[in-house]
């Protein structure tokens, strides 16, 4: 029978939120040392806190697990701060377990990232960027015609230098923590989300972690209405089935 001190207190979740993902960029000229000759790419994966907030003190390690063709596939991270390194060609996916504190008694959280090195566009990002191409005065050298479409923004990088960016949020729910572990958990604030887009201040910018529940409110709106238009379909096309089957 546990210690009193540790029994889990009932109808109680305390959620701590955090990101985790992936940057990455082209080899330039200067290549890292012991990078094999086929790599294309620098990659860092991370698990941070929201803000670049500690997370070590509800945390006791971090273990993933890279694609079998690296040395030392399995890499465990126990300090602070959680992330790794490394150079590559390919997109694979990562296996990334998460331990708690002994005092937690909570299992390790698994789950996957997708390795991104590319970037990708959607379908309507694909169609403005050939609307602009049609939209801009054609010249006999193509070449000058590539020239003036780079500068448009001379701000901005050239393409094989602009780093490729996948970071996700999420929330680590701890539903009916024991004492002990709750008091871990209150032992610092919770790192919310800001309320609105307007809140994100030029930290969040600078640290790539631009999150707020208006954006996550409205992602969650274009899911639905995703989700409606799909339920729409399926039920348009089961009627012309039934149509179908009835003319027979």
């Amino acid at each position: 029978m546990a210690p009193p001190h540790n029994k889990r207190i009932k109808t109680l979740s305390v959620s701590r939120p955090f990101i985790y993902g992936n940057t990455a960029k082209k080899i330039g000229s200067i290549r890292p040392p012991n990078a094999p000759p086929e790599h294309t790419h620098i990659w860092k994966l991370f698990i941070k806190g929201l803000n670049n907030d500690d997370i070590s003190y509800f945390i006791k390690k971090v273990v993933v697990k890279l694609h079998d063709t690296y040395p030392n596939p399995i890499r465990t991270l126990e300090t602070p701060p959680f992330e790794i390194t490394e150079t590559g060609w390919g997109e694979f996916e990562i296996n990334i377990k998460i331990y708690f504190i002994d005092s937690s008694n909570e299992k390790f959280l698994n789950f996957y990232h997708h390795l991104r090195l590319h970037p990708y566009k959607t379908p309507n990002q694909i169609a403005s960027t050939e609307e602009a191409s049609t939209a801009t005065t054609t010249t006999e050298n193509s070449n000058n015609a590539t020239t003036k479409d780079e500068g448009k923004n001379d701000n901005s990088k050239k393409q094989d230098d602009d780093i490729v960016s996948s970071v996700i949020y999420d929330e680590i729910i701890f539903n009916e923590p024991n004492e002990t572990f709750l008091n871990v958990l209150l032992s610092k604030p919770g790192n919310y989300l800001p309320s609105n887009s307007e809140e994100i201040n030029e930290k969040n910018i600078v640290n790539g972690t631009i999150f707020s529940k208006q954006l996550e409110s409205d992602e969650i709106d274009r899911i639905n209405l995703r989700i409606d238009t799909v339920e729409k379909e399926i039920n348009e096309l089961k009627e012309k089935i039934k149509e179908r089957l009835a003319s027979k």
